[in-house]
């Protein structure tokens, strides 16, 4: 008799573990889909008060790589003198202060642009190092001569770093 209970107990225990089971699950996947709307919904809005953000960012740098573009830079800045070692440091100097201007930017954009974009700066300036320390370069005049003929032969770390910049742009939107 004994077996009897525990069969009869089994029969009514079983159904009730089974729909208390399906009820968990079901409840369960009801709440995990609704935080999943509710985070969907909270994204698609952060994503419209971001966006004019981040685009703005994108046109902020890419200013910045055709500011820092030696082409556009050495017509931009002119030599107050003939010593090219003060030419040189107003060029890297305004270089620099056209990245510091625009560092906060980098939060907008992916690390691999913000690589881009930090590169072709060092790259620009140890160019404009590289022409300044030949021997052949006497004065100011001469260096910025030196760096467009450069231009000439080699696409710029800027140019490079720009088409980057509008590829991920393409991608982003």
């Amino acid at each position: 008799m004994n077996t009897d209970k525990l069969i009869e107990l089994a029969f009514y225990t079983l159904p009730a573990l089974v729909t208390g089971g399906v009820a968990y699950y079901l409840f369960q996947s009801h709440f995990a889909d609704q935080e999943g709307s509710r985070k969907w919904l909270l994204r698609k809005e952060n994503q419209k008060q971001a966006l004019p953000l981040r685009l703005q960012a994108y046109e902020r740098l890419a200013l910045l790589l055709e500011r820092m573009n030696p082409s556009k830079l050495l017509i931009r800045v002119a030599p107050m003198g003939n010593d090219k070692n003060d030419y040189q440091s107003l060029l890297i100097h305004t270089i620099e202060q056209e990245f510091e201007h625009n560092i906060t930017q980098q939060i907008y954009v992916s690390d691999e642009c913000w690589t881009m974009i930090s590169t072709a700066k060092s790259t620009i300036i140890q160019n404009i190092r590289k022409i300044t320390a030949d021997p052949t370069v006497n004065d100011a005049h001469q260096l910025r001569e030196t760096i467009l003929n450069q231009l000439l032969e080699v696409q710029s770390a800027s140019s490079i770093a720009l088409s980057y910049l509008k590829e991920e742009v393409k991608e982003f939107l």
